[in-house]
């Protein structure tokens, strides 16, 4: 009997040790709409899922679906997340008009410096003045990509006017409003979008960072490219790394602990040096597909600041129709940048 008892407890303790050592694995499901070979994805999300299985100890694991592989549309992405359909996803914030307001603010025109200083900027945005736009998620980070260019099938935009008659793809509301005050008709798409419409006709050009172009063939459907001089771009747009809230909420202390500590600043920094440095590989790859290239300075760059100056004028005027504080928030959202660029 004695030795029934110490066998006994022996498997007990030996259940005990096999359940601590073995803590059921908690797998989460990633959603995207670029496509595995993606730099968002290849060079961000996969290292960041990476990093949380390691540092877990194999208790957190990240199943990866891109190209919208589980259904629906890019704009449906928020709410899939939010509702649980999938535990995590990475978007552009702007695919949703009229969602996140107040981020709204990063698409302005001639408002962004580099990756770095405005994806630290945009987190710092999210965590205060726009925290009650995304209260309804975990915030892994809001980050944005390095300054956008100008990118037509084949005529160079060296000054306003040549953008006149122009279908020029917008990703954003803000930025095609910006397109079409600069002369262009503006056609709003989703990126996995653009490259069939340039081949169909449907668009003569679009704006991109030259980091996207790889990935969907854009840097040979375009052979001329314009960008701009100065500290500030000619736009950037804010991205969303989120996760389901609840399901961050359902993980043990440990878990938090580790998907806490691959969140929030330290990681929109983090993707901001990863974008800076994605523009000049894709870069390359557009010269050597025979790209024309130019860079707006002196007076053509005036002219087209002086219409990026009306639309952020039109913002503020919405915004402030809409209950918001515009000029606060366009402001603040200038003085964080120049915070992160110190």
């Amino acid at each position: 009997m004695k030795m029934f008892k110490l066998v006994s407890a022996g498997l007990m303790l030996g259940f005990g040790l096999s359940g601590t050592a073995f803590a059921e694995t908690v797998t989460l499901k990633f959603h995207s709409f670029a496509p595995a070979p993606a730099s968002q994805n290849s060079k961000f999300v996969q290292p960041w899922a990476d990093r949380i299985e390691e540092q877990s100890g194999g208790e957190l694991k990240v199943e990866t679906y891109y190209a919208m592989q589980l259904g629906g549309k890019p704009p449906q992405l928020v709410d899939q997340v939010r509702d649980g359909v999938v535990d995590i996803i990475w978007t552009v914030a702007g695919y949703t008009p009229g969602r996140f307001p107040k981020i709204e603010v990063f698409d302005l025109p001639f408002l962004p410096g580099s990756a770095e200083a405005t994806s630290q900027a945009a987190q710092d945005f999210a965590q205060t003045i726009a925290a009650e736009e995304l209260k309804d998620f975990k915030i892994l980070t809001v980050h944005v990509h390095a300054p956008g260019k100008i990118h037509t099938k084949d005529r160079l935009i060296t000054q306003l006017s040549d953008l006149e008659g122009l279908k020029m793809r917008g990703p954003t509301r803000v930025i095609s409003s910006m397109l079409g005050a600069m002369g262009a008709t503006p056609v709003g798409m989703p990126v996995p979008q653009v490259a069939p419409s340039l081949s169909k006709g449907v668009i003569d050009g679009m704006v991109v960072p030259y980091e996207i172009m790889p990935s969907f063939k854009l840097h040979e459907l375009t052979k001329a490219h314009t960008t701009v001089s100065g500290k500030r771009g000619l736009y950037t747009t804010a991205f969303l790394f989120l996760m389901n809230k609840a399901k961050y909420e359902s993980l043990s202390d440990s878990q938090k602990i580790v998907i806490d500590k691959n969140s929030g600043m330290s990681l929109a920094k983090l993707a901001g040096q990863l974008w800076d440095g994605f523009e000049g590989p894709a870069f390359e790859m557009a010269k050597k597909a025979g790209g024309e290239f130019h860079s707006l300075s002196g007076e053509q760059l005036a002219a087209f600041q002086s219409v990026g100056e009306k639309v952020v004028t039109d913002w503020i005027a919405k915004a402030n129709s809409n209950g918001m504080d515009g000029a606060v928030i366009v402001q603040t959202a200038r003085d964080l940048i120049l915070k992160y660029e110190n």
